[in-house]
Order: C-alpha cells, then sequence, then structure tokens
C-alpha cells in the first residue's frame, strides 16, 4: 500500500512550535513525573495512576518507542528506562524526535526549574525565541517598588525592554486566569490605573489579579505592536474554564481591529468558538495545542477538525504547549501531524480538497502561518537563524524531584 502523500509531507515538515515551555532537567520519580502528566494535581494515595488517562496511555504507546521500549511498555518499566537512560538523553530523544525546526517559548512561569529557550532547542536542532509574558513583567515592577502613579508607565518601561531582547517574538496574557476574559474592553484610564494599582501594591507578593490592571496589560500588549498570545480554554485547576471562552473577547476584539495579531491558545473545548472570531475577525488566529496530546492522536484529528470547520486555512497554527516533561514535545508533534493528516486525506478521499489543496494546508498549519505571523526566518532557507543560540534566555538550574505544582503554566 502507498502512502499517502499528504501524511509523508507532514512526517517530515519541520514544524513551528509557536507556544512551548522548557522541560525539567533532573530525573523524576514516579510521583514528580506523574504531576506533569496532569493539568490539575497529582493523586500519589488515591490508587488512581495519571498513567491510566488518556495522555498516560499516548505516553506508553507513543513515546515508550523513543526510548528503546516496545509500544504501550507499562508504567513501571516506562519510568525505570527514563531512569536508566536519564533525564539529559530522555530530553535529548524527544526533542530531536519531535522534528520542530522553531521554537517559541514562554519564558514566564517557573524559568528556575525549566530549560531556557536556548537549552531547549539545542538539543532539538531547532532555532529559539523567547515570548514575554506580561504579568510576570508587572509582578517584577511591582515587587522592585513602585508608586502607585508611576505604575502604568513603569510596567509600559519595563515591557517595552523586555521586549527588545535579542529573539523575542511575541507577549503573551495568563488574563484567563487572572479575572477571565468577561472584562470591561475599554483602554483604562491613567487615574482607574493609579487607583487600582495603590489597592494592588498594598498587598505586597499577590498576584497581579485585578481587572483594571489587567485590562491594562492587554492594552499595553497592543501598544507593544508584537503579536499577542492569549491563553483560552483548557487549563490548569485554578482556572475557571467558562471564564476562558474566547468569545467573551468580541467587544475588546472589535476595539484592537487592525492593531497586532491575537493568538488564542488551546481553546479546547472551545475551538468552535475561536474558530468563528478567527473568520470574522482579521487580526486573531489559533491553535489547538495542549489539547493534541492529552487527548492523544487518537483524537487529535477530531479536534484540529472542528478547528478548521470554518477557520481561514491561513489561521490556524501548531504549538505543543509542552512543559516539563520533554515527551510533550514529541507527544504533541505525533499528534498534530497524524490528525490533520488524517483529516485532510479524508477531505481529499471524499473530493472536497484537491491534493495540491492538501499539501499546502498542511505547510500552512504547520510551518508557514507561524513564519508569516512572527516575520521568522524559513527554517528550510536558514536553519536556526535569527533565533537564541546561546544563553540569551533564563538562567535554567536543575528541577527538583518532588512533584512541580501545574499552577499557570500555560
Amino acid at each position: 500500500m502507498m502512502a499517502d502523500p499528504v501524511d509523508e509531507l507532514l512526517a517530515g515538515l519541520p514544524l513551528v512550535d509557536h507556544h512551548c515551555h522548557g522541560v525539567v532537567t533532573a530525573d523524576l520519580d514516579r510521583t514528580a513525573f506523574e504531576s506533569l502528566l496532569t493539568e490539575g494535581e497529582a493523586w500519589p494515595d488515591s490508587g488512581i495512576s495519571l498513567f491510566d488517562t488518556p495522555v498516560g496511555a499516548a505516553v506508553r504507546r507513543h513515546c515508550a518507542p523513543v526510548l528503546g521500549l516496545p509500544r504501550h511498555a507499562p508504567a513501571g518499566d516506562y519510568l525505570a528506562r527514563r531512569a536508566e537512560l536519564g533525564a539529559r538523553e530522555v530530553n535529548r530523544r524527544f526533542l530531536a524526535a519531535a522534528g520542530a525546526a522553531v521554537l517559541c517559548v514562554d519564558t514566564g512561569f517557573d524559568s528556575g526549574r525549566l530549560t531556557s529557550p536556548a537549552e531547549l532547542a539545542e538539543p532539538a536542532g531547532a532555532a529559539a525565541y523567547e515570548v514575554v509574558r506580561l504579568e510576570s513583567v508587572a509582578e517584577a515592577v511591582a515587587a522592585g517598588g513602585v508608586a502607585a502613579g508611576e505604575y502604568g508607565a513603569a510596567v509600559r518601561a519595563a515591557a517595552e525592554d523586555a521586549v527588545r531582547r535579542p529573539g523575542v517574538v511575541a507577549v503573551k496574557s495568563v488574563a484567563a486566569y487572572r479575572t477571565g476574559f468577561a472584562l470591561d474592553p475599554a483602554r483604562p484610564s491613567a487615574a482607574e490605573v493609579a487607583r487600582a494599582a495603590a489597592a494592588w501594591l498594598a498587598r505586597p507578593g499577590a498576584r497581579l489579579a485585578d481587572p483594571v490592571l489587567v485590562r491594562h496589560l492587554l492594552w499595553t500588549a497592543v501598544e507593544l505592536g508584537l503579536p499577542l498570545q492569549l491563553h483560552t480554554g483548557f487549563g490548569d485547576a485554578d482556572l475557571r474554564l467558562h471564564h476562558a471562552d474566547p468569545l467573551l473577547l468580541t467587544d475588546w476584539l472589535r476595539l484592537t481591529a487592525g492593531t497586532v495579531p491575537v493568538m488564542l491558545l488551546h481553546c479546547w473545548p472551545y475551538q468552535r468558538q475561536a474558530a468563528y472570531l478567527a473568520a470574522v475577525f482579521e487580526q486573531v488566529y489559533l491553535d489547538v495545542g495542549l489539547a493534541l496530546h492529552h487527548v492523544g492522536p487518537a483524537r487529535a484529528g477530531a479536534v484540529l477538525a472542528e478547528a478548521l470547520e470554518i477557520t481561514p486555512f491561513r489561521k490556524l497554527l501548531y504549538s505543543s504547549d509542552a512543559y516539563g516533561l520533554a515527551e510533550f514535545h514529541h507527544l504533541g508533534a505525533v499528534a498534530f501531524r497524524r490528525g490533520l493528516a488524517k483529516l485532510l486525506a479524508d477531505r481529499v478521499a471524499a473530493d472536497e480538497l484537491s491534493r495540491a489543496d492538501a499539501e499546502r494546508i498542511a505547510r500552512w498549519t504547520g510551518r508557514d502561518n507561524a513564519l508569516r505571523v512572527y516575520g521568522l526566518t524559513d527554517p528550510a532557507a536558514s536553519r536556526g537563524s535569527g533565533g537564541l543560540t546561546d544563553s540569551g534566555g533564563p538562567a535554567a538550574t536543575a528541577a527538583p524531584a518532588a512533584p512541580v505544582p501545574p499552577m499557570e503554566n500555560d
């Protein structure tokens, strides 16, 4: 039986992962490993293993062979082999197997425990770029000491400094976690920002969760001029999922039309809502990263099919949103390649797409759409140029063997 050309194209396509995180660098015991398999909490005394989930089964099926194990290897065998190889070799194998040529890395959460962009990209053979998390910028300004009346300007200046760092290609907000999207869409006045800042700064160490200050960050992102990544949908246990529906951004998107690209991350279970926004607002793009490795390759095509029901083909991007475990870089890529290949092959077989159309959509989604919207060099033309090729990202330290809290890592 001849291989499908679209499947072959996707299998060999150097991907642009437009949103991901670093990986831990220390060996992990079972509790620590399972804590990173979930967006919630590990339950070590419950009798419920996180290997007995769709993502756990997908790891045993698709990641075990990369470690030299048979498909569906038992969890104990999998973890023993991982320990035998050591974290450095495990990370090298999975990052190389993912086949990403470009990694855009969110450095705003847990950067001390994870690899820097350059450290992530080196074993992958990829170019690394940085995504600046705006809440982290604002919280650093607050921690450094600032008067309430100067807060707005100080955050703007700090954000401008952050995006001038070499290799920065985007900014990101986790407004979905902090307040949800049911916000007044209007730009807050300087007086509103100062009043809200005074209340927040009076509580040293509190995370930024004031609606006015979150709005201020969103409008600061517009002023910075880079693509803005927004977490939407599926995430950690401190998220109120119904507040992360991207449709709640509709009025803000109307006000910001013609400014910066807005990249809706993850989206599940709101991929259809995100598709609507991408269909009607020029500046909106989306991915279904994170969801793909959690549903596994068996269901990735179904999620992608819903995202592509009405999304313009130049608006869907690939991301893994891999965090902590190098397995997720590989598993996200496998799920994306296989899911999209099957979806496109089915449409070609039904004569809904030509094969040439299917091949264009595959290239656009896996690589070219991200290159275009972020203004990146085609890795096929100049592999590795323009990214962070040294220690330009935040310094990384060894990750602890204890469970890593999964709060806001998306």
